[in-house]
């Protein structure tokens, strides 16, 4: 991964009418990154994805890829570049593999198809027309055509919806591959365990900003404290367990019996609580380390759920 940017976007502003979708969003994407774009039903982040690809016209701001503008220097861009849309961008009634084959021979240096077909499971449905393929199939062979030049920037949206937890898996892998390859992605996702999964960093955009960006641990970490939870009587002695800790540490009681233990939780953490428990004839029933998810921290800036 480079400090060098495969994405510059400063500024940018996108209207339909009177709606603002884009509203003065700046991102940065670092070559040899993969970056997950997060963020609720129209918040922002398919325009913006789009305006990298060159399909949309910003109204204000500077939008660089690779370099180049997209819309202004489209003719040099497209062959450094991948895109899977979520839907469409094949001809309906072209065979799966014909179409996949068409494609390769638009680039100098394409992935061999025959194992790029075997690699996503779509050789069982190779002479089958587009049209009559299930979403899942459709899918795969989308994420295929938009990897099948060797690109050096690949934009992903939505690239495992709909599929079954084996394809999906084998996405990943091919998104790791890539990375390891050197090939910047930018991909869209409303699977939060995979943008933990894949991305190094993620961008959350809300009413057409960015208002959060770092990696998954950075944005989990920044979110809220580590918590650890235990059970145990109702009603015990909070006071003297605070006295047992470091500064800076929180202790509550929820619900009766359950309490709850916040601040930078570390083995000496979980080891003090568990000897002030023994001093005290305290047996949890349960004692577990809680940490913030990408979830978490999403619902907490957005106050939405994040939903196809």
């Amino acid at each position: 991964m480079s400090n060098d940017p495969a994405v510059e976007i400063r500024g940018l502003v996108k209207r339909y009418g009177p709606k603002t979708a884009v509203d003065g969003l700046d991102l940065t994407v670092r070559k040899g990154s993969v970056t997950a774009v997060l963020g609720p039903n129209g918040a922002g982040k398919t325009t913006t994805v789009e305006t990298c690809e060159g399909y949309r016209r910003p109204d204000a701001g500077t939008v660089r890829v690779l370099g180049l503008d997209p819309v202004a220097e489209a003719g040099a861009l497209r062959p450094r570049i991948g895109v899977m849309l979520q839907s469409g961008g094949v001809y309906s009634g072209a065979r799966a593999v014909e179409m996949l084959r068409h494609m390769a021979k638009l680039y100098a240096h394409p992935l061999d198809v025959d194992a790029l077909v075997e690699r996503l499971g779509l050789g069982g449905c190779g002479r089958t027309a587009y049209r009559r393929l299930s979403g899942g199939q459709q899918q795969r062979l989308a994420l295929a055509m938009a990897v099948v030049g060797r690109p050096e920037l690949v934009f992903l949206d939505e690239p495992t919806a709909g599929l079954d937890p084996q394809a999906r898996r084998a996405t990943w892998e091919l998104v790791r591959e890539l990375r390891a390859d050197g090939v910047c992605v930018v991909l869209t996702t409303h699977h939060m365990d995979e943008a933990e999964q894949l991305a190094d960093e993620v961008a959350i955009i809300d009413a057409g900003r960015v208002i959060a960006h770092g990696s998954p641990e950075q944005l989990c970490r920044g979110g809220a404290e580590n918590t650890l939870r235990f059970t145990g009587r109702p009603a015990l002695d909070l006071g003297s367990l605070l006295k047992a800790l470091p500064d800076g540490t929180e202790a509550a009681e929820p619900t009766a019996g359950v309490y709850r233990v916040t601040g930078d939780v570390d083995p000496q953490l979980l080891a003090t609580v568990a000897s002030w428990c023994a001093q005290h004839g305290v047996m949890p029933s349960s004692l577990s380390v809680e940490r913030h998810t990408l979830e978490d921290v999403f619902l907490e800036l957005t106050g939405k759920e994040l939903r196809a």
